[in-house]
């Protein structure tokens, strides 16, 4: 599959690439004009944009889309809505009208609920609205909610579901794999699961 990665220059997203490559699949990473591409595997295909400006053939001839992009933590309210909210929505707006057939959203713990997430409220509300727009968009979709990351790589020992503790961590690495495999996985079609590492 062709697969358009938003963020797969980040920390979670640089794995992902990988993962997809290991795969057989055919990562396509959506980049600014400042992004590091030297993180990225050797031969990986590009595409520039920006996800608070994307234009309206960001996903053409691609055949699913996985969002994996933030705008980080040190950055204030305005950002994280143009990034985490308007940025997820408008790239779920174009994939539906490219035809793309499967949409995987990377989103956090506590997005359920993002009034209980004290001074994490803004961000969880940021992307359950990104959630929510996505699973009214009609395309097939998969939402990973892992709980606090960490940058280990994990060994792809992962709890999904109700399971889950909550004030546990989630390794990087295990995030990205449980990525790849949503995105042609049938068992993930149409789900949203909370998840950690083990």
């Amino acid at each position: 599959m062709k697969i358009l990665v938003a963020g797969a220059t980040g920390k979670t997203g640089r794995r992902l690439m990988g993962e997809l490559v290991a795969k057989g699949h055919s990562p396509i990473a959506l980049v600014r004009e400042s992004s590091d591409t030297s993180v990225l595997p050797e031969g990986a295909q590009t595409r520039h944009g920006d996800l608070t400006d994307l234009q309206p053939d960001v996903c053409d001839g691609c055949d699913a889309v996985i969002f994996a992009a933030g705008s980080g933590g040190d950055t204030g309210p305005d950002l994280t809505d143009k990034v985490d909210r308007d940025g997820a929505q408008r790239l779920v707006d174009i994939a539906a009208k490219s035809g793309v057939s499967r949409f995987v959203m990377l989103s956090s713990v506590g997005a359920d609920d993002p009034q209980q997430g004290g001074d994490l409220a803004h961000y969880l509300q940021a992307k359950h609205d990104a959630d929510e727009h996505l699973k009214a968009s009609g395309m097939t979709c998969a939402i990973l909610r892992p709980v606090a990351l960490t940058d280990a790589d994990g060994n792809r020992n992962m709890r999904f579901g109700g399971d889950v503790d909550v004030k546990a961590e989630a390794a990087r690495g295990d995030v990205a794999a449980a990525l790849a495999d949503a995105v042609d996985n049938p068992d993930w079609a149409g789900q949203t699961r909370l998840m950690q590492s083990v």
